[in-house]
């Protein structure tokens, strides 16, 4: 495992350091993508997992951090500019790629800030390894899949991910949910809260992701739920309650109402705060200065 320096001509990034993470993952070499900006205490920013996974929807947020940390942002595998390879993509596989990655990267304890999806993986290594991690900030934090969050039964879930893994019908199918009107439906209904922020370009460069080589595989395992860290509400409030790390939530006030209602049992566990700000599932690229604003306290505080 190597990190190598890209150019900037070779990568879109928010204005930092933009490096490759060579990392071995069943028997093949993956090329992670990861950006640098700012000094200071390390604070490790992950993506929500979704069609449009990319570091990018952090980078705001990273540039308001930078000034007082050293801030560094991926590209899970599968999504945004890293390797997109045909895996049978899985918990698994990004349990060990996170753990790998803040092994190899960091040398000192670092703050994590987790968006959706990511929320399940940052917890589960901070509860394996308390000593890596500072303090934890969840954004928007999610533990279920789209498909089965809308009731589609693990059978059904698993019979999609395969149609959409399929060469040709898979592809047409894959193409059909990545248009740039069902994004714009997409982010206009819980993704985002002012639609005027919704705009043709801000869409075209959400398209341009997913249209690259290999991207609906990565994909088609988050919208069935095959990157589902844990599968019951009771594992995921388990987690927090094992957890030793400080710990801090925020929520949209506008989120989907059964994403809200995890949110909501997760924060009336004891000892961990809290804030509701405006947004949804979105609100850490909708809403940057507002969530630095709510969890500021939170991060320079040296008692937690």
């Amino acid at each position: 495992m190597s990190t190598n320096l890209l150019s900037i001509s070779a990568a879109i990034g928010f204005g930092g350091v933009v490096q490759e993470y060579l990392w071995n993952c069943e028997n093949q070499q993956l090329r992670v993508v990861y950006e640098t900006l700012g000094k200071g205490s390390p604070l490790l920013l992950l993506p929500a997992f979704s069609t449009v996974s990319t570091r990018l929807e952090m980078g705001e947020l990273a540039r308001l951090l930078a000034p007082n940390f050293q801030v560094v942002a991926i590209d899970w595998p599968g999504f945004g500019e890293s390797s997109r390879p045909s895996l049978n993509y899985r918990p698994e596989i990004y349990q060990q790629f996170l753990e790998d990655f803040v092994k190899d990267i960091f040398n000192i304890p670092i703050t994590a800030i987790a968006a959706g999806h990511a929320a399940s993986y940052v917890l589960q290594l901070a509860v394996k390894q308390p000593a890596a991690f500072s303090k934890i900030i969840l954004l928007a934090p999610t533990w279920r899949g789209p498909l089965p969050t809308m009731g589609a039964s693990h059978h059904i879930a698993g019979f999609v991910r395969e149609l959409v893994r399929s060469p040709i019908l898979g592809q047409a199918l894959y193409k059909l949910n990545t248009t740039q009107s069902f994004l714009s439906f997409m982010y206009r209904r819980h993704v985002f809260t002012d639609a005027a922020k919704i705009t043709p370009s801000f869409i075209e460069k959400k398209w341009h992701t997913t249209q690259q080589p290999g991207a609906r595989f990565a994909s088609a395992a988050f919208v069935t739920g095959n990157l589902d860290a844990v599968h019951e509400q009771a594992d995921f409030l388990e987690l927090v309650q094992s957890l030793t790390v400080p710990l801090m939530v925020v929520i949209g006030e506008s989120s989907p109402p059964k994403s809200r209602e995890e949110m909501n049992a997760l924060v009336a566990l004891p000892g961990v705060r809290n804030v509701v700000i405006p947004g949804s599932l979105g609100l850490h690229e909708e809403y940057p200065a507002v969530v630095l604003e709510a969890v500021q306290d939170f991060l320079f505080s040296s008692e937690n």
